[in-house]
C-alpha cells in the first residue's frame, strides 16, 4: 500500500564527527509518550478473548481483579478492548491474564501502518484501464510511458456491466469524502441509523469523513462514478460504497479500530471489503478473527501485499493481513506500466495471489494538500531563564549543511544549564484547512526530572502557558535521531502559536534538544480533487472492484467463486512467476466470463 502514514524518517547526522542513526533501541518511554507511530502496539491496552463459558460476571470480576477498565466490546465473540492500569504495563498484563482460567486469549492492541469507454473528462489518464502507453505523471512520481495493451482489460467487460450497486464495498480505510463530486452518488445508504454512509472508529461517531486522503482514493478506484462528464471512473460506474473510519489523520490504526471496522461491514451487509493497509511482523489473533467471521458470512476480503520490496514468505517480514491464511482474503502484488512487479511491491509465492495496476494511479481524493516549511533559521521568539538557552545552528547531514533549533548552543558538545526553562515558538497561519499535521525531527538527551516538550496554541504566543503540550523526560536517543509526526488540527487558526521548551532541575543535566525538518502538512476538504497516487493501496481496491462486479454479475456467487474466478480468469506475467500463488494478473472479462467446472459428473460410455 502506500502508506501515508508520516513516520520515522530516517536521517543520518554527522555532529563534529558523530554519526547519528536512526536505532531500534529509543527508549519504550520516548515510542510511547511522545512518538507513538514508532510503537508496534498501544501503550496502556490490552485486547482479551473471554471462554465461552465465562459470564458476565465473571468477566466483571476478572478485569476488576486486574485493576483495569473496559473500553469496548468489540462486538466479536468473547472479545474485549482494555485499558490497563496506571503504572502497569502491556506485558505485565498479558502475563497476567494467560494465567487466568477464564480467557482464551490475551494479546497487545497492535497498530497498523495505519481501477463500453466512459466519458469521465480524465479517463484518458486511467491506464490501469486502458494502456496505450501513455505519459501519467503530477511531478511528484516518474513517468512512465507503459506499455500499448497492458491494462486490466475491462473496456470489453463494461459491454456486459457497468452497475455493481446491488454489492455493497465497505472500505475499510481512513474513511471516504462522501462529498467528492465522483463519489457523492455512489455511497452506500446507511439511512437516518448512518446518515454519512457508514462509520468512524477513531472517534467514534457516525461521521466517517477523510481527513487523511488516503481512503477516498481508494474508493474512487473501486466506484468513481462513470459516463458522467466529469473527473474518473471506477471499475464499477455505480457502485455501493460504504466508508469505515478505521485510520486516523495520521493514517496509523489499531488492531480494535479495525476489527471494529470489518465486523461493522460484515454486520451491515457488505460482501466485499478492501483493506488497503498492512504492518506487523507478529500473528494477530484477533485481527484473524475477524477475517474468519468475515468468511463465516460469505465475505470477499481484498488486501495490499505491502510497499518494502520484500517477501512477505521470508518468515522474517511477514505483512497483516495479507498473510492471514483465510481463503476469502486476497492479497494484492502492485504492477507499473509496462505490466512489471513494481520496484517497491512486496511478494510471495504462497501470500501474495495475484497483480493489479499500482503505479500512477489517478482517483478521487479528499481535498487539497499544503505544505508549510520552515528553515529553522529565523523567526523563533521566546524566553529563558539562565543564559543561552534556544539558538540556530548549522550542523553538517550527510555532507550538506543543514539547519537545526538546538539548546544548548553548544550542543552536542556540551551541557544545558540546570534550572532552566527555556521556549522558543512562533505563529503560523492555518486558516482555512480541516487538517494539519506538524513533522519535525528530534535528536534527544534530558535527563530524568528534566523535560523536552512541544506545544502549540491556537491564541498564538507562548504554547507553554495555557496550550496542548505533549513532552517527555529520561530520553536519551542521542546520537539517534527521530522523526515524529503529530496531529495538531487543534491549532487551526489564522495564528497558530508552536513551540520548543527545555525545562530542568538542579540535578544532574545532559547533552539537551535539536530540532531539524520542519513542517506542516495541511489538508483542505473539498468536492472536485483528484491525484495521481502509486502503491499496492491503489491495486488492492482494482481487485475488490473486480470482486463487486462479478457478485453484481453473478448473485449466486459464494465468497469461493468470486475468489476462484479472480485467480483463475487472471493472465500470466512472466515476473509473476513464483512471485504470487498464480503468477497472474487481473483481467476484468476473462473473470467475468470464467465459469467454474462441474464436479461430481460422471461419464458413460455406450
Amino acid at each position: 500500500m502506500k502508506t501515508k502514514t508520516l513516520l520515522c524518517t530516517i536521517f543520518i547526522v554527522v555532529l563534529t564527527g558523530v554519526v547519528l542513526a536512526f536505532s531500534n533501541s529509543i527508549s519504550a518511554e520516548l515510542s510511547a509518550q511522545f512518538n507513538p507511530t514508532a510503537a508496534k502496539y498501544v501503550p496502556g491496552e490490552v485486547l482479551v478473548k473471554f471462554k465461552p463459558k465465562a459470564t458476565a460476571q465473571i468477566r466483571l470480576a476478572t478485569v476488576a481483579s486486574q485493576g483495569h477498565s473496559v473500553l469496548a466490546n468489540l462486538n466479536q465473540p468473547g472479545w474485549v478492548h482494555l485499558k490497563v492500569g496506571a503504572g502497569q504495563t502491556v506485558k505485565g498484563a498479558l502475563a497476567a491474564y494467560q494465567n487466568d482460567p477464564s480467557i482464551e486469549y490475551v494479546q497487545p492492541n497492535y497498530i497498523y501502518h495505519l481501477a463500453a469507454v466512459p466519458n469521465d473528462t480524465q479517463y484518458g489518464q486511467l491506464w490501469a484501464f486502458k494502456n496505450t502507453g501513455q505519459v501519467i505523471s503530477n511531478g511528484t512520481y516518474p513517468p512512465n510511458f507503459g506499455t500499448p495493451g497492458a491494462d486490466i482489460n475491462i473496456e470489453k467487460a463494461w459491454d456486459h456491466i457497468t452497475d455493481c450497486s446491488n454489492v455493497v464495498v465497505a472500505v475499510v480505510d481512513s474513511g471516504v469524502n462522501y462529498n467528492q463530486e465522483d463519489l457523492a452518488d455512489n455511497m452506500w445508504n446507511g439511512g437516518s441509523t448512518y446518515p454519512n454512509h457508514g462509520f468512524n472508529y477513531v472517534d467514534n461517531n457516525k461521521d466517517p469523513m477523510d481527513l487523511h486522503g488516503h481512503g477516498t482514493h481508494v474508493a474512487g478506484i473501486i466506484g468513481a462514478a462513470g459516463n458522467n462528464t466529469k473527473g474518473t471512473t471506477g471499475v464499477c460506474w455505480k457502485a455501493n460504497i460504504m466508508a469505515v473510519r478505521a485510520a486516523d489523520s495520521t493514517g496509523q490504526l489499531t488492531t480494535a479500530n479495525i476489527i471494529q471496522g470489518v465486523n461493522f461491514a460484515v454486520a451491515n451487509g457488505a460482501k466485499v471489503i478492501n483493506m488497503s493497509l498492512g504492518g506487523g511482523s507478529d500473528f494477530d489473533q484477533a485481527y484473524s478473527d475477524a477475517i474468519t467471521n468475515a468468511q463465516t458470512n460469505d465475505v470477499v476480503v481484498v488486501v495490499a501485499a505491502g510497499n518494502e520490496t520484500s517477501n512477505n514468505d521470508s518468515g522474517t517480514t511477514p505483512v497483516y493481513p495479507c498473510n492471514f491464511p483465510q481463503p476469502n482474503l486476497i492479497c494484492v502484488a502492485a504492477l507499473d506500466q509496462s505490466y512489471q512487479l513494481a520496484n517497491f511491491s512486496n511478494y510471495g509465492s504462497t501470500s501474495v495471489d495475484v497483480g493489479a495496476p499500482g503505479t500512477n494511479i489517478l482517483s478521487t481524493y479528499a481535498g487539497t494538500e499544503g505544505l508549510i516549511t520552515d528553515s529553522l533559521t529565523s523567526g523563533w521568539t521566546g524566553s529563558t531563564t539562565t543564559s543561552g538557552g534556544w539558538v540556530y545552528k548549522t550542523l553538517t547531514v550527510t555532507g550538506v549543511p543543514i539547519p537545526f533549533l538546538v539548546n544548548p548552543g553548544t550542543y552536542p558538545t556540551g551541557q544545558y544549564n540546570d534550572n532552566t526553562d527555556d521556549r522558543a515558538y512562533k505563529s503560523f497561519n492555518l486558516a482555512g484547512v480541516n487538517v494539519a499535521l506538524l513533522n519535525a525531527s528530534f535528536v534527544i538527551d534530558v535527563m530524568s526530572g528534566d523535560y523536552f516538550r512541544v506545544g502549540y496554541s491556537s491564541t498564538g504566543g507562548d504554547p507553554f502557558a495555557g496550550g496542548i503540550i505533549d513532552g517527555v523526560t529520561g530520553v536519551a536517543t542521542y546520537p539517534n535521531i527521530i522523526s515524529v509526526t503529530e496531529d495538531i488540527s487543534n491549532c487551526i487558526s489564522a495564528n497558530c502559536g508552536i513551540g520548543f521548551q527545555l525545562q530542568s532541575d538542579s540535578a544532574l543535566a545532559s547533552l539537551g534538544a535539536a530540532v531539524a525538518g520542519f513542517s506542516i502538512k495541511t489538508l483542505a476538504l473539498n468536492t472536485t480533487t483528484y491525484k495521481i497516487d502509486m502503491g499496492t493501496s491503489m491495486a488492492s481496491p482494482e481487485v475488490a472492484g473486480l470482486a463487486a462486479m462479478l457478485r453484481a454479475h453473478n448473485p449466486q456467487y459464494t465468497y469461493a467463486d468470486v475468489v476462484n474466478a479472480i485467480k483463475q480468469g487472471g493472465r500470466a506475467v512472466s515476473t509473476l512467476a513464483g512471485k504470487t500463488t498464480t503468477g497472474k494478473s487481473i483481467d476484468v472479462m476473462s473473470s467475468l466470463a470464467y465459469i467454474n467446472p462441474p464436479t461430481g459428473l460422471t461419464a458413460t460410455v455406450k
